[in-house]
């Protein structure tokens, strides 16, 4: 495997345990990738690490962690008093819990990885706690310390493996009362909402992330290629959206686009029946 894991120990359910190998389900977005440079020598720049007070320069190696316990006042802490701090999820998945997996609010979801037992001596236990995973038909509940942090883990079977999502704590997700309470509480026209539902009809379709390229991405690479060949970029102001005078008159005219009709007649023809599923192999559904 040539990815690099990013976190290795024991997975465990009760007395069952095997170690694995958790590696990132995702990879770093984009390839453009830009660097600091002196404009007028062309040459990159270097980032000198120097002391806040004194100005000297020092070297990474010998810099140590602080808390800032009041201004200016910080407790040192070395790498070894960090190591003293640890958790048994420092290097052990336990499974603590089982819950539907549509009772764990969207908000909460955060990166997902995959994990894989850790030589072939733990593929055997690995493989009977993911089909007793399977069978449940509900997602495990542990922890795990990653990055000096120790996080609620959600794991659900996927494939011939495990996938491994970080969850959110509590305290993280802000509650919406305090952004979406100011909202009037308006009662929309109801020939207003049934058009609005037709639009979205036409708009339906099954959901491939293939089709999502980044675009951005894409007129960057672009503008390169540009600069490259040594042509002049032309600032392209960006079209501005109108504001809505006639609600009714902006929902009738996106009805009646051709681009929605095509898009609709498109997704009728091509709309697949649903997919049956196979017995113990129900996927996790999220809110």
């Amino acid at each position: 495997m040539a990815a690099r894991p990013s976190w290795q120990g024991h997975l465990k359910l009760s007395l069952v345990t095997c170690p694995v190998s958790l590696y990132n389900a995702v990879s770093p977005r984009g390839e453009v990738h830009f660097n600091l440079l002196n404009p007028k020598t062309g040459n990159r720049i270097r980032m000198i690490t120097v002391d806040a007070g004194t100005e000297e320069p020092l070297e990474r190696k010998d810099l140590v962690k602080g808390f800032e316990v009041a201004k200016g006042e910080y407790i040192q802490i070395t790498p070894e008093e960090i190591e003293s701090v640890r958790l048994e999820s420092t290097k052990t998945i336990d499974i603590e819990a089982f819950v539907p997996a549509d009772e764990i609010d969207r908000l909460y979801w955060d990166n997902p990885y995959y994990l894989v037992p850790d030589g072939k001596m733990a593929a055997e236990p690995f493989t009977v706690i993911r089909e007793a995973m399977t069978r449940a038909g509900q997602v495990a509940l542990g922890r795990l310390v990653m990055s000096q942090r120790e996080r609620l883990v959600a794991l659900e079977p996927r494939d011939n493996g495990i996938v491994v999502t970080t969850l959110r704590s509590h305290e993280e997700v802000r509650d919406m009362k305090q952004f979406f309470s100011d909202i009037p509480d308006i009662k929309p026209d109801r020939d207003m909402i049934a058009i609005a539902e037709k639009i979205i009809a036409q708009k339906e379709e099954n959901f491939d992330p293939t089709k999502f390229d980044d675009r951005y991405e894409d007129a960057l690479k672009e503008l390169i290629a540009e600069k490259q060949k040594g042509h002049k970029i032309i600032r392209k102001e960006a079209a501005e959206p109108s504001n809505v005078i006639n609600l009714m008159d902006a929902l009738k005219k996106s009805l009646s686009s051709p681009s929605a009709n095509k898009r609709g007649e498109s997704h009728a023809r091509s709309k697949p029946a649903p997919a049956t599923r196979s017995a113990g192999k129900k996927p996790a559904k999220r809110r």
